[in-house]
């Protein structure tokens, strides 16, 4: 007999078990000749070597499971004992899963754009009106190459630029002043990570969210870094962010023209950066439309009603 103890990384034990140990019951009814304790993230698991083998293999391909989908079912572990594919498996084309099991994938021909890019180059621009799913789709394919192991951290920016508001004038310590900036990060983590894995991996610092003043001086490797509301960078604060990038590092830097806050004097680094890096190797640009909008239907709407205001401002002046 040997004893062996299972643990189950990188997941919420609980989503494994299933409700009232549901799918740990049922575990334990198809492999009658094992005894099988769980506590915890880890089984206990006592049986003869050839069973465990077994066992040990396809625990293995649940937990995989988990970690990909943040869900498995009774059904998904009968497949998977039986060497079959789940119906989530058979599913092509998705990026990764949000923690209610909806698949996030491209829903434009530019979002595919992007996906391709982050495959093929290390450094991608992505620019494009609000909506787009531009920084959604960038932390997604973060997430995705964590999960796969490709990177070992990620690091979400912003500028923290005012938008009609003051920092100084923002109740609490510089923490609680800059973190209204940084929500849409948090937003889209919380909707692909489980709420307790994600508040481990930033106690870890797995994943840093931090304005863009917190980059100087730093070497980022082993990550994939997201510069989000690019557009509200200085020539200066972009090179410096670039610069940063690291072995084995991707970056995405994503922004839209049309949402400039710096002040009127200040040419955004964004729109520079890109003029001075086009056609350099290794370097993707993706420019999304308003057909790539995938928020409510008023949004594309609005975008319309404001582009139409500009050029009439401008044929007037």
């Amino acid at each position: 007999m040997t004893e062996k103890h299972i643990v189950l990384e990188d997941i919420d034990p609980v989503v494994f078990y299933g409700v009232g140990n549901s799918h740990l019951q049922m575990i334990k009814a198809l492999y009658p000749k094992l005894r099988i304790v769980a506590r915890d993230n880890v089984l206990r698991v006592i049986g003869a070597d050839e069973q465990m083998s077994v066992f040990e293999e396809q625990v293995e391909a649940m937990r995989k499971h988990v970690l990909k989908f943040n869900r498995i079912s009774e059904e998904d572990i009968l497949d998977i004992i039986n060497g079959r594919k789940t119906k989530d498996e058979a599913v092509k084309g998705v990026v990764v899963y949000s923690v209610s099991g909806r698949a996030i994938k491209s829903r434009s021909e530019n979002q595919q754009r992007l996906i391709d890019a982050f495959e093929k180059d290390d450094m991608i621009f992505a620019v494009g009106p609000a909506g787009t799913g531009k920084t959604y789709l960038s932390i997604a394919l973060a997430v995705k190459a964590m999960k796969e192991k490709q990177a070992k951290k990620i690091i979400l920016s912003r500028p923290a630029v005012e938008a009609g508001e003051k920092l100084g004038f923002l109740p609490g310590d510089m923490k609680d002043k800059i973190d209204p900036y940084l929500q849409p990060l948090y937003d889209a983590l919380e909707d692909m990570i489980p709420a307790a894995k994600l508040q481990d991996m930033m106690d870890k610092h797995i994943i840093q969210i931090a304005p863009l003043a917190f980059m100087r001086g730093r070497t980022l490797s082993d990550a994939v870094v997201i510069l989000d509301e690019a557009q509200n960078t200085t020539s200066a604060q972009i090179k410096m962010f670039l610069t940063r990038m690291g072995w084995n590092t991707k970056m995405i830097i994503t922004g839209d023209m049309t949402q400039v806050d710096l002040p009127r004097d200040t040419q955004s680094g964004l729109r520079e950066a890109m003029l001075i890096l086009k056609g350099v190797e290794g370097i993707s640009f993706v420019e999304m439309t308003k057909k790539d909008i995938v928020r409510h239907k008023l949004v594309t709407r609005i975008v319309n009603a404001f582009e139409a205001y500009e050029r009439d401002k401008k044929r007037k002046s």
